[in-house]
């Protein structure tokens, strides 16, 4: 697996250790040693009790985040005469710990499968404060989502609706539900495209929403809330939210007219800055773009203002989030333009396959340290066999980086722990939280015991030969706790 983007190579920094304010987790810092602290907690202690890799969550970050978005889209939504409902999207990072900490910072949740769903209610939300999305939501699922009391089921097809509308009818329940439409506006950071069609296997052509919109409320079983677009990621301004949303609201207008439809779902992708050269604008200002369009095109197609949803995940918890490694081998390499250190560390893929899948480009740090070494222009490699199992694709460290040295890569906490997996059979690293000189687990890490507990074909302790009849050995768990 190779990175899908070429290198971009930052200019050299003045002081490789410096932490721009923008990329590390609000109120990060050196402490007189140097060392990197997060949420009053330094890296060295950190690692010498949970362990590397480690991702590691600024418990207070988190929640500062998801309290202004929550504001500045309700703020935004109340100054054109209406309200937000903002739903934190699960599939960033899902625990129960999220869960009760966005919740307590009047967000909702959206899930997009049974397990996320199931975290969600265990974790104690409030089901009708829960949105589940998925392209291929199981017959199972949607009975689950049904019976639990879910607020809305986000129909993503045209086979959904009876789906959704049967399952409805035999648990008793009129189910809450939105259309999901393809706006043909794609978005990423400052730029959109606008298309006439979209050719992805999310959502239905806005040119078919009326007809499907039609049907749904033909069902005695359904409650038509809306029409839900999702445009992009990474999306740096209200630019494309603003062309998405007057397309949608040409739709929203005729099947107002025809029943009322009170709401319209914009959904989210608001960007973060991974590296110095990202500029995303702060969501006061996109959200205050959006309501502006919102407004217009509403006095356009002469209905009233809907009431909005938006879904950010990745920045209410992305900025939070570091991952801690520590560096084994370096390997000068000679280029073009001289050389490239590969720093490799003890993670890689298995715990941020991003730069891998998307070529996403990242911010790397010595957190157990400073140095008055000049920078020097490195790779950080991770430890699978894979060319492409790359942690950070460009950046600078102090030129006396060595084995040993603790980094820390930042921005990892949306997306990261997520996609990780067992490539290579390494164990997937604990989550642990940080605040006010605090820390502890809130996922555990997993052991090689527990890799070798899901094996069927090894002998368990205490149990015998393992085989099919033996599966219970599944659901053992282990790893770092507090």
């Amino acid at each position: 697996m190779a990175s899908s983007a070429p290198s971009v190579v930052p200019p050299a920094p003045a002081d490789p250790n410096a932490l721009a304010p923008a990329v590390w987790p609000e109120g990060a810092r050196r402490d007189e040693h140097g060392r990197l602290v997060v949420g009053g907690v330094d890296a060295e202690a950190l690692a010498a009790r949970f362990g590397t890799p480690l991702y590691v969550l600024d418990e207070r970050v988190v929640r500062e985040r998801a309290a202004r978005f929550r504001t500045a889209l309700d703020e935004a939504a109340r100054s054109i005469g209406s309200e937000a409902t903002v739903y934190y999207a699960g599939k960033a990072f899902l625990s129960a710990a999220i869960v009760r900490w966005v919740g307590e910072e009047g967000l909702s949740v959206d899930v997009c499968s049974g397990g996320e769903l199931a975290i969600a209610l265990a974790a104690g939300a409030d089901p009708a404060r829960i949105g589940f999305h998925g392209n291929n939501k199981s017959v199972a699922e949607i009975e689950r989502a049904v019976a639990a009391g879910v607020g809305a089921i986000i129909i993503d097809s045209e086979i959904e609706i009876e789906r959704v509308a049967h399952a409805a009818a035999a648990a008793g329940r009129v189910q809450r539900v939105r259309l999901r439409v393809n706006s043909g506006v794609h978005a990423s950071t400052h730029e959109f495209l606008a298309t006439a069609h979209e050719d992805q296997k999310f959502g239905v052509p806005l040119s078919r929403a009326v007809e499907f919109g039609t049907r749904i409320r033909a069902h005695a079983s359904l409650d038509f809330l809306g029409l839900h677009c999702h445009i992009g990621s990474q999306i740096f301004d209200s630019a494309g939210f603003a062309e998405s949303a007057e397309r949608l609201l040409a739709v929203h207008a005729e099947l107002a007219r025809l029943a009322p439809l009170p709401e319209l779902n914009l959904g989210g992708g608001f960007g973060i800055a991974y590296t110095e050269a990202d500029d995303p604008a702060p969501i006061e200002r996109i959200a205050a773009g959006i309501a502006r369009s919102v407004e217009a095109a509403c006095r356009v197609h002469d209905v009233p203002v809907p009431k909005l949803a938006f879904e950010p995940g990745r920045s209410i918890v992305g900025p939070a989030g570091i991952t801690l490694y520590t560096v084994g081998t370096i390997k000068p390499v000679p280029t073009d333009d001289g050389w490239r250190h590969y720093v490799s560390v003890d993670g890689g893929m298995s715990d941020n396959a991003r730069t891998a899948l998307y070529g996403a480009a990242y911010t790397v740090r010595i957190a157990s340290r400073a140095s008055d070494a000049p920078a020097a222009l490195v790779r950080v490699a991770g430890k699978h066999c894979e060319s492409g199992d790359i942690v950070v694709d460009a950046d600078w460290l102090p030129h006396d980086v060595a084995p040993g040295d603790l980094v820390a890569v930042a921005a990892t906490g949306a997306y990261c722990w997520s996609l990780a997996s067992n490539y290579n059979h390494q164990p997937r690293p604990a989550v642990v939280a940080v605040r006010d000189g605090e820390a502890r687990v809130i996922v555990r890490g997993e052991t090689e015991a527990d890799l070798l507990a899901r094996d069927a074909g090894i002998a368990a302790p205490g149990v015998g030969a393992a085989g099919p009849e033996t599966s219970d050995q599944a659901t053992a768990t282990g790893g770092t706790t507090a």
